[in-house]
């Protein structure tokens, strides 16, 4: 925001010379735009390191020097982004599009390749990933693999056709909390804010595959899993902000409230399968709000306020951010009655 220095999820369309933003309410973007970016005579830099716990920004800087900070939900959406909008900034220049598009099509890598179907790969016994016991500073560490011997396999088993592909793909992995760094070497990786620095092409650099990815259940699997549960009747919808439980980042997720029986999912906009990435059953729950004057134990980042807490059954702790204090208390007053 330019007056208030808050973060809000906006819906953006690319035209050829602007960049039209606008205000999502009730998981629909309003008719008309909220805002516009003129592209002519503008800058863009990406990846923006100027937010220390924001990785995924792109800088945009008009030629009237306004400066805006976008976030996106992913990697692969920034960078595809990135590469979109500064094609729209460049499009008088015939010579700088030719060499846009070589890149973009020279790198399939985001649009052809399935993650699931990656690890499914790599964990296969035969042909698979080779899990070995490694040592480092006096650690031992079990079932691991080096970063360099992953990108090797990646390479070899047609998946990435240079090394960059492949360190990017695994990064993408790490990302998606498929793999996770251990041990001193990848774990310091880890801290730095470029995401393309964060995995390592090196043979001491240790990963594993990560506890949360049970590869042996298949996609047609989960959705038979989880048909029960996504048949209820949808009270509320609309995209909040989520503090991962694994690597504690924050990401814009797409969340229903459902009926009969109660549950509260929630989708990655930036996939096109309609499948949630999590979700869980209300009943038991306990939700608040939690004030915005001060940090509470247990979350990390830049929290922006209009924060709110569930804690299941199980004790298992959701932390969720929304764009206001009106929307955090209908989400609140949604969810109570089905606890």
């Amino acid at each position: 925001g330019h007056i208030v220095r808050n973060w809000k999820v906006r819906w953006f369309v690319l035209l050829q010379d602007k960049l039209l933003y606008y205000k999502i309410e009730g998981g629909k973007k309003e008719p008309s735009p909220k805002g516009r970016i003129l592209l002519d005579g503008c800058t863009i830099t990406c990846p923006c390191l100027e937010y220390e716990n924001r990785p995924l920004l792109i800088k945009l800087k008009t030629k009237t020097n306004t400066d805006y900070f976008l976030e996106c939900c992913s990697r692969e959406e920034r960078d595809s982004w990135a590469l979109d909008i500064t094609g729209a900034i460049h499009a008088g220049h015939p010579v700088q599009v030719q060499e846009l598009h070589k890149m973009k099509n020279s790198f399939k890598l985001l649009e052809n390749i399935s993650l699931h179907h990656i690890v499914e790969r790599m964990c296969d016994n035969s042909t698979g990933i080779k899990l070995t016991r490694n040592l480092e500073q006096g650690n031992r560490y079990k079932e691991t693999f080096t970063g360099s011997a992953l990108v090797d396999w990646l390479i070899s088993n047609s998946f990435a056709v240079s090394r960059f592909e492949a360190v990017t793909l695994a990064s993408m992995l790490m990302e998606e909390n498929f793999i996770k760094p251990v041990g001193a070497r990848s774990t310091e990786a880890t801290r730095y804010s470029d995401l393309s620095e964060q995995f390592l092409d090196d043979s001491t650099a240790l990963y594993m595959f990560a506890e949360s990815s049970n590869k042996n259940i298949s996609s047609k699997e989960e959705l038979q899993f989880n048909i029960s549960e996504l048949s209820g009747t949808i009270l509320k919808q609309g995209f909040l902000v989520k503090q991962g439980h694994k690597r504690k980042n924050w990401k814009v997720r797409r969340f229903v409230l459902r009926a009969d029986p109660a549950f509260l999912h929630y989708y990655d906009p930036t996939k096109e399968e309609n499948r949630p990435v999590g979700g869980f059953s209300l009943r038991g729950c306990l939700v608040s709000a939690l004030e915005d004057n001060g940090v509470p134990a247990g979350v990390k980042g830049n929290v922006q306020g209009n924060l709110f807490k569930i804690i299941t059954k199980n004790d298992i702790h959701y932390y969720i951010q929304a764009s206001s204090k009106a929307e955090r208390t209908q989400w609140i007053e949604a969810i109570k009655p089905l606890t």
